[in-house]
């Protein structure tokens, strides 16, 4: 068995040894490597961090690149909505819903105005008005929810009868939009006041 830490024979060690005269080192730069026959292949460049060393940002440049990242989102949800509004049938409940004028924008304003009139040092008739205004606002929104689940169950029934969806839920998304001022409803209205869905 030959031994693992034996010496090379000098007669190699004199083979792997090559003179190299002085001209040819004054020529090659100093990281010269000889080649190998054929090209060394580049490196893809796609996905690599750039070469240079990037500057680390200010306090007022992170501040306004956390507000820009931030405003990017905020416009995208506002065009696009979230995971719950994606599928044909919650972009017909909302298309229903935006075809309409709704009860339930008028709803807060006038929960608002009910709630100042009902104050104990309001005289007892503004009290009776605020409580009238309160049931008559109530009820509006109560019989404009019901109106609008069941146009919006009929088109469904119609359009999509193979659905998966739940209608209870369906019914709710509608139903909270519908009292969401139509400025602030997101994904933004697709369609005008009147239009025909």
């Amino acid at each position: 068995m030959p031994s693992l830490f034996r010496r090379k024979s000098t007669d190699l060690v004199d083979e792997a040894v090559t003179s190299v005269t002085p001209e040819e080192t004054a020529e090659r730069p100093r990281g010269y490597t000889p080649a190998k026959g054929r090209e060394t292949p580049k490196r893809p460049t796609v996905g690599r961090r750039p070469a240079g060393p990037t500057r680390p940002l200010t306090k007022e440049e992170e501040r306004e690149r956390r507000r820009q990242l931030r405003a990017e989102a905020a416009s995208e949800f506002r065009r696009e909505g979230g995971p719950r509004d994606r599928g044909p049938e919650r972009l017909l409940a909302r298309n229903v819903v935006d075809s309409r004028r709704t009860v339930g924008t008028w709803f807060f304003g006038g929960a608002l105005i009910a709630l100042v009139g009902s104050n104990a040092a309001m005289p007892a008739l503004v009290r009776l008005i605020s409580n009238v205004v309160w049931g008559a606002l109530a009820l509006g929104m109560v019989v404009d929810s019901v109106l609008i689940c069941r146009k919006i169950g009929k088109l469904v029934r119609e359009r999509f009868p193979k659905t998966d969806q739940r209608m209870g839920s369906l019914y709710l998304y509608a139903v909270m939009r519908s009292i969401t001022f139509r400025r602030m409803r997101a994904p933004a209205p697709q369609v005008n006041l009147g239009d025909k869905v």
